[in-house]
């Protein structure tokens, strides 16, 4: 057992040095950090404007029908419009970000023991970010805790955390993969390595059964869960159950980058890279690199496109650059540069006042649920915020 831990240990470290070291032989171009300091910019004085738009006991979800949709605490999406605010705060120092996002971690730090598979969103994307600013021991305890409440959704049979709640089915989505980041978090700030094998069963559960021979995604996959048998693979929010969901490829994309960050085992790195060659392959997509809200949408070229699925693009993609050769973390990062520019353009960026504050327009929560549709998404804004800082990082060794 020691003689494997050894290895397992080198193996991270290797990985971590590799991509240290390929972040460090990138660097970013004055014309993309023009760009981007005037966005971030612009960013920070546009959520002045949605600061005002949102109640106190409430987290901002969309802008739609000339007002701003609000969750209760235990939504999903709640952890986004915080991050948001402390990643500006991290490219600004204004303090108003940072005052704003404080206003609103009481009320998160309450859904630490919520069962949800997306407590990963909502505690990693706002405490996490608020303990690497400030590592205060209360945020160490939420982080935890809520690891704690997302571990007890694993089934060991089936080696998954479960998705969405059903009385019959085990039912895992792709977004899970996203959530995996809090339990490898809880490791380190604990020295309890019982999350992070939690993390790498449900990783390599998913990478057996959730993929396609071409790396496209399935959003959905079912389990019995008595057996752990599969009984149907689906694709709920795209166009087709065969079709490859644009966001869905994007949390696939982005979390097997985070795995290989965090474990360092060689096959969620050679699986990202299969994921990005899917999506940067696709003859479908479109020049400007943000993609139609589905693959194979049925009225391409004239399909929605899904500005947030771009924003995790940008930023998967960024990430990814640092773990690979020369040539690919090239390409990567010019695709990357094009989404960022594309969004930061008139097409996807709302006006100062405009969009109730929100940053992105065009984003595409569930169109076959009609919800969220050509809308701004807070998740949206959170990965262009990210995409944009982690551009502005490359070849300083930060991730």
């Amino acid at each position: 057992m020691k003689t494997n831990y050894v290895l397992v240990l080198i193996v991270m470290l290797l990985g971590a040095v590799h991509g240290n070291a390929q972040n460090k032989a990138l660097n970013p171009r004055l014309d993309i950090l023009k760009i981007i300091d005037k966005s971030l910019k612009n960013a920070t004085e546009q959520y002045k404007v949605l600061i005002k738009n949102v109640e106190p006991d409430k987290f901002p979800e969309t802008f739609t029908k000339g007002y701003v949709k609000q969750k209760a605490p235990n939504g999903w999406v709640t952890g986004f419009y915080p991050g948001t605010l402390l990643y500006l705060y991290e490219a600004t120092k204004d303090t108003v970000m940072y005052n704003a996002a404080l206003q609103k971690l009481p009320l998160l730090e309450k859904q630490k023991y919520i069962s949800s598979h997306d407590i990963g969103f909502m505690i990693n994307c706002s405490f996490g970010n608020a303990y690497t600013i400030d590592p205060k021991a209360e945020y160490k305890e939420t982080i935890i805790t809520s690891a704690q409440t997302l571990a007890s959704r694993l089934n060991p049979t089936v080696g998954c955390i479960r998705s969405w709640d059903s009385q019959k089915d085990f039912l895992v989505i792709i977004d899970n993969m996203m959530n995996l980041e809090l339990l490898t978090l809880a490791s380190k700030l604990s020295g309890d390595s019982s999350y992070k094998k939690i993390a790498i069963t449900h990783a390599d559960t998913t990478l057996k059964n959730h993929f396609r021979p071409d790396y496209s995604s399935y959003h959905l996959v079912v389990y019995d869960p008595l057996s752990g048998a599969v009984t149907r693979k689906k694709t709920v929010q795209g166009a087709g159950d065969e079709t490859a969901w644009a966001r869905g490829q994007a949390w696939a994309l982005y979390g097997y980058t985070m795995m290989y960050r965090e474990i360092g085992d060689r096959r969620y790195l050679e699986h990202a890279k299969g994921i990005a060659k899917f999506i940067l392959d696709n003859p479908n997509l479109p020049k400007d690199k943000v993609p139609y809200w589905d693959f194979s949408a049925p009225d391409i070229p004239n399909a929605l496109r899904d500005a947030s699925a771009g924003a995790l693009y940008a930023s998967a993609l960024i990430e990814l650059a640092g773990f690979v050769d020369t040539k690919s973390a090239k390409e990567y990062i010019h695709v990357a540069e094009t989404i960022i520019k594309t969004l930061s353009g008139p097409e996807y960026t709302a006006a100062i006042g405009d969009n109730g504050g929100f940053l992105l327009k065009h984003g595409v929560g569930s169109l076959p649920d009609k919800s969220f549709v050509d809308e701004p998404l807070a998740y949206a804004d959170y990965y262009y915020v990210e995409a944009m800082l982690r551009y502005k990082n490359l070849g300083k060794g930060k991730r």
